[in-house]
């Protein structure tokens, strides 16, 4: 499997190479298709006083679904570590589910008249959750040093291109990806979708329906 380091604000020593080297072997034996693997260590200086630190990004690219994980630590090294055990459990939670998924088959069926699922271990987000996700009740704070209201809390935005996907395999993209939650266009429905963690082998999943937009009156 290739190896890819890439240091920003840092060096990349020899003795950081071969821990990776290492690194590298545990994960091959976990993802034996795997072909690259990228390395991004990212170092972060503050002026709050807050102590400087270092971030460990890990890009598993190969035959699937591209596999994530990442982890900060004052020391890069232990950054590291805790970087492969995630990712590493997360190929591990894959593995799993495959084999339950060949040991006990079955087949995902949308009811579009009652809007049930039935099949998969994914229940639809209750009335009051969809609409407080509509309305916008749960507050977002985007913090502003130059605000009286400050908060460290800092809002970090991606944008993906939409892609459309079953239900089952929007769960099996979120646990490769180590997120507890996915974003998709539901295949059945053409609706957007997010599925989401709950305990165990649970999910759930929040569509949002088609709705013609407000009308403005002047």
């Amino acid at each position: 499997m290739e190896t890819s380091i890439v240091g920003v604000g840092v060096g990349i020593t020899d003795r950081f190479r071969s821990v990776v080297e290492d690194k590298a072997a545990r994960i091959d034996n976990l993802a034996p298709r795997a072909q690259r693997v990228d390395v991004k260590v990212t170092h972060r200086a503050y002026h709050n006083g807050r102590v400087e630190d270092e971030t460990v990004e890990l890009t598993l690219t190969g035959k699937g679904p591209l596999v994530r994980a990442e982890a900060t630590d004052g020391d890069k090294f232990a950054a590291l570590d805790m970087a492969v055990d995630k990712l590493c459990e997360q190929l591990r939670r894959a593995k799993d589910k495959r084999v339950d998924a060949r040991n006990h088959p079955r087949g995902a069926k949308f009811e579009k008249e009652s809007g049930e699922i039935s099949g998969i271990d994914v229940q639809p987000a209750s009335e009051e959750v969809m609409r407080a996700v509509a309305t916008g009740e749960i507050p977002i704070i985007t913090g502003n040093e130059d605000e009286a209201d400050y908060t460290p809390v800092v809002i970090r935005t991606k944008e993906f291109d939409p892609e459309w996907m079953s239900v089952e395999e929007a769960v099996d993209r979120m646990e490769l990806v180590g997120h507890d939650f996915f974003l998709f266009i539901d295949a059945r429905t053409d609706h957007p979708s997010v599925v989401y963690r709950r305990k165990g082998w649970d999910y759930g999943v929040i569509s949002l329906t088609t709705q013609n937009a407000p009308v403005v009156v002047a």
